[in-house]
């Protein structure tokens, strides 16, 4: 698998990638020292256990999984660096029961560095979007709060 052309390019092969339930393939869209943490703050260091991890989620709870980029966001920081932020839909995840959950949104933050003639991710954070909510409140148990 080639690096994306373009910073713009990289949303749509993460997706693919996750759509062939291709780990390998994910993982390497990301320099062997990149981080990626998830949308609950688990933190992965390097290249191998970015590929064990989503190895993981794609043969269990996303193996029917779709995920859909939307709109995309590229801020170039000079040179050979980029920043792209991507909304992404996520539907057909399974839940501990066996049934279909509803879908979710979320946002994705890569940290990109030109390498070649592609783009790899040196960091990436995907976040929960919580329609409703503006931030976590820790009670016991962490939940989606508005103050509004």
């Amino acid at each position: 698998m080639s690096l994306p052309a373009a910073p713009a390019d990289f949303p749509a092969a993460f997706a693919a990638a996750w759509m062939a339930r291709d780990a390998a393939a994910l993982a390497a869209l990301f320099a062997e020292d990149a981080d990626f943490v998830n949308v609950v703050g688990l933190w992965w260091h390097d290249r191998a256990a970015i590929e064990r991890a989503h190895a993981y989620g794609l043969e269990n709870f996303f193996a029917r999984s779709t995920l859909r980029p939307g709109a995309v966001r590229v801020r170039p920081l000079g040179g050979d660096w980029a920043v792209v932020q991507c909304r992404f839909h996520l539907g057909s995840q399974t839940t501990p029961e066996g049934r279909m959950a509803e879908p979710r949104r979320t946002v994705m933050t890569f940290v990109l560095e030109r390498r070649g003639a592609g783009w790899q991710a040196v960091s990436a954070q995907n976040t929960d979007v919580v329609p409703g909510a503006e931030t976590n409140l820790a009670e016991g148990r962490l939940r989606p709060v508005d103050y509004r």
